[in-house]
């Protein structure tokens, strides 16, 4: 039962979502470099946004009707570019949202591309592989020529992957003329290699989240060896974090995931969860190597890295106050809500953000439109010997605006990813 003091807080306080949180952020970073209010009126907005209500016949006969989102926000710097994501939360403010977050990660890592974010509102637990064949298949036809290799270029996201960028590649494909077919294999990345994609794609966003914590604890004088870690979301990126952490010697700890939390203080042997999951529909309950714990307990949890990799706003006010890490790794898109960050802040808790944290996914994103684009295949050893010389540039950088002006991560990237937008408008100026 609700008492009348939470009812009057939850009215006092309404619960921000994630457009709310990167408009703070947009705003406070705007405010800090001055960013020209012209500028500022554009970069507050996004350019074009669709949503597309279409049917799909499911295995029974029956017909369902999906709606489905794709936002673009900025293509100043290059062709739009982001995930697709499949989950109950997609909506266009959550689309807006991300999409933004895009534009920020792209710029920050000096790319020549745009930010963009869709997605369907779906639970896709609910259906068959078919079904969501089906489904995919009639959403890229819906987009129609929205997305493109030139124009937009759609990636996986939360419950979305290489295969289901394969029947997105193949539908888009099959609505060109035969001539027009070849030069269109990178109109999505994150392909199945033999379709095309790049070895290392798969690795990517999580080898990124191992690398900027491996700067940052180089950054501190702090060796990682035995250093302890917990992870929410064992997904592709809380996977490939952890397994780079566990190679590099610290321990994880805790996982959480929508099926609930489990812990084990002495560590938790990554590849066995890997393969726990593999055999019991992607789920980490009941584990064997690990106890099953409350999820309220999970944030609480003694440890020197936390990482975030599921969806956003899990660290709030309510939970902030009970986080022990030393650095928070934010491997999901906005995990952080604006009023926690002050709290971790203030505490000395320090967050390596998104846009520079999980970016070593549209990173490799761009090394395998690249590969397509040119007609060229990299080794494996060559991509990441790249990501990782981006993402150190990227780093760096921030860093240095860091301590230069005195400011946290997040507002430090988030200058430097505005100021490159700010001068291709004033170099290019605005039409007409």
């Amino acid at each position: 039962m609700i008492t009348k003091e939470e009812k009057q807080e939850k009215t006092q306080k309404p619960k921000q979502g994630m457009l709310d949180n990167v408009m703070r952020q947009f705003n406070n970073a705007s405010d800090k470099i001055g960013l020209d209010p012209s500028i500022r009126k554009i970069l507050g907005i996004t350019n074009n946004e669709l949503v597309v209500h279409f049917p799909v016949k499911m295995d029974n006969g029956s017909v369902e009707v999906f709606t489905g989102y794709r936002v673009q926000h900025n293509n100043a710097l290059g062709p739009y570019k982001g995930g697709l994501r499949y989950h109950p939360t997609v909506d266009l403010d959550a689309a807006r949202a991300l999409a933004m977050w895009m534009t920020w990660k792209t710029s920050l890592a000096g790319l020549p591309l745009g930010g963009a974010k869709g997605g369907i509102q779906i639970d896709p637990s609910r259906y068959s592989t078919g079904e969501l064949e089906r489904i995919t298949r009639r959403f890229t036809y819906a987009l129609g020529d929205n997305i493109g290799p030139e124009l937009d270029i759609p990636a996986p996201d939360v419950n979305t992957n290489a295969q289901t960028m394969a029947w997105i590649l193949d539908t888009y494909m099959s609505t060109k003329s035969p001539n027009e077919r070849s030069t269109n294999l990178h109109v999505v990345t994150g392909k199945p290699v033999g379709a095309g994609g790049s070895e290392g794609r798969d690795r990517a966003t999580g080898y990124g989240v191992y690398l900027s914590v491996k700067f940052w604890a180089e950054h501190n004088n702090i060796d990682l060896q035995g250093r302890k870690f917990i992870v929410q979301g064992f997904g592709n990126v809380g996977y490939w974090a952890s397994l780079f952490l566990e190679m590099e010697g610290a321990v994880l700890t805790a996982v959480q995931d929508a099926s609930g939390s489990i812990f084990n203080p002495d560590g938790i042997v990554v590849d066995e969860l890997s393969e726990y999951m593999a055999q019991h529909d992607h789920k980490i309950a009941g584990f064997p190597g690990a106890d099953r714990i409350n999820n309220d307990e999970f944030f609480a949890l003694d440890c020197d890295i936390c990482i975030p990799a599921a969806l956003g706003n899990q660290i709030t006010e309510k939970n902030a106050g009970d986080i022990k890490a030393l650095v928070i790794a934010e491997g999901a898109n906005g995990p952080t809500d604006v009023q926690a960050e002050k709290m971790l802040l203030d505490r000395g808790v320090a967050i390596i953000p998104d846009i520079l944290c999980n970016s070593g996914g549209v990173i490799g994103s761009y090394f395998e439109w690249l590969q397509n684009r040119n007609g060229e295949i990299w080794q494996l050893e060559e991509v990441m010997e790249k990501l990782r010389k981006k993402l150190r540039e990227s780093f760096t950088r921030v860093m240095k605006v860091t301590e230069d002006r005195e400011v946290d991560m997040r507002t430090a990237a988030f200058i430097i990813a505005m100021e490159r937008l700010e001068q291709a408008y004033r170099q290019r100026g605005i039409f007409p």
